[in-house]
């Protein structure tokens, strides 16, 4: 898979320093991944929540919340907003 817009990480890395072993961790699994379906996704993120289009991984021990839009087909995850749990 391919990640669209890591500028999003960056960003919140730079306002949540803590957050960059997780969020790179993610991003290498994300890389590495092939998924077909949302069934794979969830053997490998099995913390990931399907809301309509969207794709919420809980990140960090659910310290941090990254919605995107996952294409299948194309093989690109597109990274809408990263969060912290209690925003």
């Amino acid at each position: 898979m391919r990640v669209i817009s890591e500028r999003r990480l960056k960003e919140f890395v730079e306002r949540f320093p803590r957050a960059k072993g997780a969020l790179s961790s993610w991003a290498s699994a994300v890389e590495f991944s092939a998924w077909k379906n949302p069934g794979e996704l969830k053997r490998t993120f099995g913390t990931v929540d399907f809301v309509g289009d969207k794709t919420i991984f809980d990140i960090g021990g659910n310290k941090f919340r990254l919605i995107a839009y996952v294409h299948y087909r194309r093989q690109i995850v597109y990274i809408k907003q990263v969060l912290t749990h209690s925003e």
